[in-house]
């Protein structure tokens, strides 16, 4: 974990209500797709932990949605202005689970901290089936920029706006995708759902309130077949064998 002070070279909104920001600073804390950093926001007692989408030598971005009064304090921060960010939290997805081929299943925006898993997945070779969830069309985020990794991908929309219409777990059983590991992230009820339908083995990255984010308070336990496990800081991603839902 890092604590750094990071300038906003971007705060846009990428679908109602979801904005994506691009911040400048010290990635050198960052080791695997899936970790998340806390952001301090003025006027706010705790900060607001937000999962990375990809990274690079001098900046990150981050996907969040405003849902309370501090990422929507997050959303009308000008671009030049700075936040106060640690850097590097959490327990990413391990890509070298996965032997041949990994499907991927997201849902809203959990197909943000994915996107550099699956990077890293096609860079190693491996083949990757990609399915994205969204409640309808006008919420989709990042879908051409997963056609751009050329990934086998899929797009669902409960509504059917966009894409094949239904759940996630309805794409699945339709296409039938070759894997040897799958990993999930997004809705718990989405991923539990997943995490009940494959059989295989597989990852879940698990969200819960957090204090501290650094697993100091423990505020943000979950149940695990080991005993209680801090989110935080054990995870966010768990296996599947691990999770009690």
């Amino acid at each position: 974990m890092k604590q750094g002070i990071y300038r906003i070279l971007k705060n846009e909104e990428a679908a109602p209500g979801m904005y994506r920001m691009l911040l400048q600073g010290d990635t050198s804390a960052f080791r695997r797709g899936g970790q998340f950093v806390d952001i301090a926001v003025n006027g706010f007692f705790l900060r607001r932990p937000i999962a990375v989408r990809e990274w690079d030598s001098g900046s990150f971005d981050i996907f969040y949605k405003v849902i309370g009064k501090g990422t929507a304090e997050l959303c009308r921060m000008e671009c030049g202005s700075t936040l106060d960010v640690l850097t590097g939290l959490g327990n990413g997805f391990d890509p070298g689970r996965c032997v041949r081929s990994a499907l991927v299943v997201c849902g809203g925006i959990g197909s943000s901290p994915a996107f550099s898993l699956v990077k890293e997945l096609v860079a190693e070779g491996k083949k990757v089936t990609v399915i994205l969830g969204f409640n309808k069309a006008a919420e989709v985020v990042l879908f051409d920029e997963y056609r751009r990794l050329g990934v086998d991908l899929h797009l669902v929309t409960l509504d059917g706006s966009a894409g094949l219409k239904g759940l996630v777990t309805d794409a699945i059983r339709e296409l039938n995708p070759e894997y040897d590991y799958f990993y999930t992230c997004g809705p718990k009820v989405m991923m539990k759902a997943v995490c009940e339908l494959l059989d295989g083995p597989g990852e879940a990255s698990l969200e819960e309130r957090m204090g501290c984010g650094c697993g100091i308070c423990y505020g943000c336990t979950c149940h695990t077949v080991s005993g209680p496990k801090r989110v935080c800081a054990d995870g966010p991603v768990f296996k599947k064998e691990e999770i009690i839902w």
